[in-house]
């Protein structure tokens, strides 16, 4: 069985058009006698308007969350019926959604009594974008001819309690997609399950978090032993920048399993952090793929790529950071003072991106302003604490970064013109990393890209998509 696990974001599914295309990349992969299982998120956008639907009804505003869930229920219904016409699909598909929707309703005009929403009825409330777009998938896929079957993901992803980012269980999950996705796959059908949702082992509904639905995909092709994951978005891969900022922005053809995941945590926005873990653990490659442009090869990532002869693959920029500065002139290097000082940020769930230590003091980077303030209070209690915000992370990814001589100077000669406030280098043999402010790292990452991707490896990057662009602006 040549099972591929393909996942479609949000712009693949946002609308009839983008389903249709959805439906033709799938109904292609069938062709070549692919065994595909679907994961879906949200139309584009409502995962966020459910979050507003939600605010309004926990502060009593049931009229104003009701109409947030009545002009859903209409851009489900409308999409829906474009898509299906059959007289028996049709009816079926509108009676679920209306469904799914009149049980939305009771649940707002519920939390507008009680006016508190909790982590549990949140992750309730956002779980029906996932919920009803892999419904109206399903029955587009049979529509066009595709034998699909919606499963709900619940059914498949079992997670802790840990309401909004709950931990998968790989065990259960790995058992559950035996039980419940093989069956449909090896009578000829196409799963088509939401991203992003589960549930405990109560069966409340859980989220794995923002973004994932990639999660979601990887988890299935990796307790599937999958041949390949797809994650399908609105890009042609990863790109050697944000080409927003970049236009000469190069596509990175492959990449490793590391440096995919430096890129996640450190910025990059076509993939979710968590994404790729369970297929590095299970080894099986991952494809960034766009969706609007099916016959571009996008980007592989792999456990082990080759050997590029340009330094860097790609670089990413983390924004909204603040950096903590802990001063404490006779303590720092007492015994156990490091672990206290750690103590409170893990009291806090607040997240270290980078570190640097001093003979007296030890700056951090956060990306959680949220808790600033008493984390504060509490590191006040250990030292003299100060923090600046507004700062960017920049981070560089290639392979061996820390062998190459004379890398460092090359990329600080190229940002001389800004101000670098911390470094961080040798930690990883595949990133370097330094912070800015906010308003300089635009300026950073162009002038980077400019000084490393002048001469680009074809083998590694799609070195023909740049010289076809310079012929079509007459450079």
């Amino acid at each position: 069985m040549n099972l591929v696990v393909m996942k479609f974001g949000g712009t693949s599914v946002e609308d009839p058009a983008a389903i249709g295309r959805t439906a033709a990349i799938v109904a292609g992969r069938v062709a070549m006698g692919k065994s595909p299982v679907v994961v879906v998120s949200a139309m584009a956008k409502v995962t966020d308007q459910l979050l507003c639907a939600a605010a309004a009804a926990s502060q009593g505003d049931r009229t104003g969350a009701l109409a947030i869930s009545s002009r859903l229920r209409s851009r489900h219904r409308d999409t829906a019926a474009c898509l299906v016409k059959s007289a028996d699909g049709g009816p079926t598909l509108m009676q679920i959604i209306d469904d799914k929707f009149a049980g939305l309703d009771e649940i707002l005009r519920g939390l507008a009594a009680i006016r508190e929403l909790t982590p549990r009825i949140s992750d309730l409330i956002v779980s029906h974008g996932e919920r009803i777009s892999s419904h109206i998938v399903a029955a587009a896929f049979r529509e066009c001819g595709l034998d699909a079957a919606h499963l709900d993901a619940r059914e498949v992803i079992i997670t802790d309690s840990e309401f909004q980012k709950a931990a998968p269980l790989d065990d259960l999950i790995e058992k559950k997609a035996q039980e419940n996705v093989l069956p449909l796959l090896r009578a000829g059908k196409v799963p088509v399950m939401g991203g992003f949702i589960g549930s405990n082992a109560a069966g409340l509904t859980t989220t794995l978090g923002r973004g994932g639905s990639d999660y979601t995909g990887a988890l299935v092709g990796g307790a599937l032993n999958a041949e390949t994951i797809e994650i399908w978005t609105d890009v042609d891969g990863i790109m050697t920048a944000d080409p927003r900022v970049c236009p000469d922005a190069l596509r990175v053809k492959v990449i490793s399993f590391e440096e995919a995941a430096e890129l996640a945590y450190f910025g990059a926005k076509v993939l979710h952090p968590a994404t790729i873990l369970p297929a590095v653990r299970k080894s099986v490659p991952v494809m960034v793929l766009n969706s609007r442009n099916a016959a571009n090869e996008g980007t592989r990532i792999m456990s082990t790529a080759p050997h590029c002869r340009s330094p860097f693959k790609s670089i990413a920029v983390k924004k909204k950071l603040t950096i903590i500065d802990i001063v404490a002139s006779r303590m720092l290097m007492t015994h156990g003072y490091m672990s206290k000082m750690f103590a409170i940020f893990d009291k806090h769930k607040c997240p270290v991106d980078m570190v640097s230590t001093s003979e007296v003091s030890v700056s951090l980077t956060v990306d959680s302003n949220a808790s600033l303030p008493e984390l504060s209070a509490d590191l006040s209690s250990l030292a003299d604490v100060t923090y600046e915000g507004k700062k960017a992370l920049v981070c560089m990814v290639g392979e061996d970064i820390r062998g190459q001589n004379g890398i460092a100077a090359q990329v600080f000669a190229a940002i001389r013109h800004i101000n670098v406030r911390m470094i961080s280098q040798g930690a990883s043999e595949i990133n370097m990393s330094f912070m800015i402010d906010e308003d300089d790292a635009d300026e950073a990452v162009r002038s980077l890209h400019a000084a490393f991707f002048r001469d680009p490896d074809p083998a590694v990057f799609d070195v023909e998509a740049r010289k076809q662009l310079s012929v079509i602006s007459g450079q």
